[in-house]
């Protein structure tokens, strides 16, 4: 193997290493999402981890403006976990990949 062939697949694997601790990071982060009295918290890969809701927004509340509360605040924990990924990619020189990391 040639100087030039081993220099590209010590490259391959440090990208390889990079890309395994980034995805290892990005399963313990935790990102809140939502306002009021529901929050949602997904790790960094957009799964949902958590879910809050505070006791007045049982009161008197009907089903489905609890629901909508919850479904804005799972989608607003997703979005700002995909936008963190793909910060969190960018370090390692990647482009944003359109929600594929």
């Amino acid at each position: 193997m040639n100087r030039q062939m081993k220099d590209l697949m010590a490259q391959a694997q440090k990208m390889q290493a990079s890309l395994t601790k980034m995805q290892d990071e990005l399963a313990l982060a935790r990102i809140e999402g939502g306002s009021g009295p529901v929050r949602a918290v997904v790790n960094g890969q957009g799964e949902l981890q958590d879910l809050k809701i505070s006791p007045g927004a049982l009161e008197g509340s009907d089903a489905s403006l609890l629901e909508d509360l919850v479904m804005a605040a799972v989608r607003d924990a997703v979005a700002k976990s995909r936008e963190y990924s793909a910060s969190r990619m960018e370090t390692l020189g990647l482009p944003r990949m359109g929600g594929l990391m």
